[in-house]
């Protein structure tokens, strides 16, 4: 299980999400990602997925080099101001 503590209007700043992710019982591990971030729950799943899935594996390296390289043309933006 993925457990992804969403911040709505009526939350206690997402505080009440989190806690009740962490109340899971014994025997239910659950992976908790951050506040509102379906995201990166999508990207967990998917690498689960993937350690049966040649092809999808292949598509996720692809893609986290994607990742890397927008980190390091942001920071190269960054030090060139």
């Amino acid at each position: 299980m993925i457990g992804v503590p969403i911040k709505s209007s009526n939350s206690l700043d997402g505080w009440d999400s989190v806690l009740s992710i962490l109340q899971m019982p014994s025997g239910i591990p659950v992976a908790t990602v951050a506040l509102n971030n379906a995201r990166n729950a999508a990207i967990l799943a998917a690498e689960m997925i993937a350690t049966g899935d040649e092809q999808l594996y292949a598509r996720l390296i692809d893609f986290k080099e994607s990742l890397k390289k927008k980190v390091i043309d942001a920071n190269n933006k960054l030090q060139a101001k």
